[in-house]
């Protein structure tokens, strides 16, 4: 239990997963806000999340960053979601010792999905001869312009199997006992819940926003001091 006057810091994740300048949540946009952070004396660690998802390597990234901090600050370290943690969003909260949401908050999607589009048809319409040369037999994987073969959609889904099964591991080492045994096949099946049925579940720990969870569980003058990039 906090003694009065306790500093919490609390940064923001909000907006798509991805590398590159223009997303908001990668390692490259986010190494200035972490080590803002690391600089400072504090009490617990807060993350508020409103993401859907996307990249499974930047999601990893930054969510063992979270837990370096957490760990060498010796603080700990709290998630609440807005409007929805889902797919990698969720996979960051998973960083998060406790999880929170709001009763309108999506919360889950734990799977995996690649998407593209087959122009095959499209362009024997218009009369275009599609021309291509590799060195390697594998170098046109799943070429949109040439109709999907068994070999490139089998390699896609063990890809995509493997990645699931390490997004599981991920967040059955963090939410531990806390998962419903009996819905673990339902939890992971990539459907996503609103906070309730996800406390039910085990996804998150109770409904509540960041600013009163933390005047009521650490009293009136906790100061919650947000840190931007």
């Amino acid at each position: 239990m906090f003694s009065p006057n306790k500093t919490i810091i609390s940064i923001d994740l909000k907006g798509m997963i991805a590398s590159g300048s223009r997303a908001p949540l990668n390692m490259d946009n986010l190494n200035g806000l972490f080590s803002k952070v690391m600089k400072i004396k504090f009490d617990a660690l807060s993350i508020v999340i409103n993401s859907p998802g996307g990249s499974p390597v930047q999601s990893s990234l930054i969510a063992q960053k979270i837990r370096e901090i957490s760990d060498k600050k010796k603080v700990k370290c709290y998630c609440f979601v807005e409007d929805v943690a889902a797919s990698g969003g969720y996979w960051l909260a998973c960083a998060a010792d406790e999880l929170y949401a709001d009763v309108n908050s999506i919360v889950g999607s734990i799977g995996v999905i690649s998407g593209g589009f087959g122009f095959t048809d499209l362009i024997k319409k218009i009369g275009v001869e599609r021309r291509i040369f590799t060195a390697g037999e594998n170098k046109s994987f799943l070429d949109p312009f040439l109709k999907i073969n068994k070999k490139d959609e089998e390699k896609l889904k063990k890809l995509q199997k493997l990645i699931h099964q390490n997004f599981i591991d991920w967040v059955s080492s963090r939410r531990k006992k806390k998962l419903s045994e009996k819905n673990k096949k339902v939890i992971f099946s990539g459907s996503f819940w609103l906070a309730n049925e996800a406390k039910e579940l085990g996804l998150i720990d109770g409904i509540a926003s960041e600013s009163s969870f933390f005047k009521s569980k650490f009293g009136e003058k906790t100061k919650i001091k947000k840190i931007k990039q």
